[in-house]
């Protein structure tokens, strides 16, 4: 059984716009990813507001990415693939909500991917970074639109540079008009419909 940890925010975790409470599984990306892959298990750690390497202790859990990315690979590993989406929340304006800072943090996220004492150090997981759909024009807690359709942009280059794949979740998945961040079930599970070929490519 190979091993994948998506880890993001509360798109990875399946927020329902409408609501603000779950999806139901057959809606989550991670399990729609998992169901369309064989002899994979997809561990989903999304947590909502979660940052790529800000502290914000204003929710109900830490939501720092980088402090809590070492924990997720502790308690998951050993890993085949890991699949990074977040900096939807970098974008607030209390983080600086510019899309370049998500890239570095980004970056940082992905040194820890590379750098982490893994057991056996040898058993380093490869690399998925995906882009976030860019917010619509009401995005809720005052992200700007236009820095989150830089995302895709940036952390394409990221992961060129890096040698890590990418996937533009923008490509297949819109944010809903009812907040202008979360995605409607529809659009969440296209999104993991869509991660099949690609996962399925990077553990090949």
């Amino acid at each position: 059984m190979r091993s994948i940890l998506a880890f993001g925010d509360s798109l990875t975790w399946g927020a329902d716009p409408a609501t603000g409470l779950r999806h139901p599984a057959s809606a989550q990306w991670p399990r729609v990813l998992e169901a369309g892959l064989v002899g994979v298990r997809v561990q989903a750690d999304g947590v909502g507001g979660r940052t790529t390497c800000r502290d914000d202790d204003a929710g109900a859990a830490p939501r720092n990415g980088a402090k809590a990315l070492p924990v997720a690979l502790s308690a998951q590993m050993p890993l085949d693939l890991v699949i990074l989406m977040l900096g939807t929340n970098d974008l607030k304006p209390v983080h600086g909500g510019m899309a370049l800072s998500a890239q570095a943090g980004m970056r940082r996220l992905a040194e820890i991917v590379a750098t982490f004492p893994y057991k056996p150090r040898s058993a380093v997981p490869k690399l998925l970074i995906v882009a976030p759909p860019p917010c619509g024009p009401n995005a809720a807690g005052a992200r700007l639109p236009e820095e989150s359709r830089k995302l895709a942009p940036l952390y394409h280059q990221l992961a060129t540079e890096l040698g890590a794949g990418f996937f533009d979740a923008g490509t297949v998945a819109q944010a809903s008009a009812v907040d202008g961040v979360h995605l409607d079930a529809a659009n969440t599970a296209a999104l993991g419909r869509a991660l099949i070929g690609p996962v399925t490519a990077l553990l090949a």
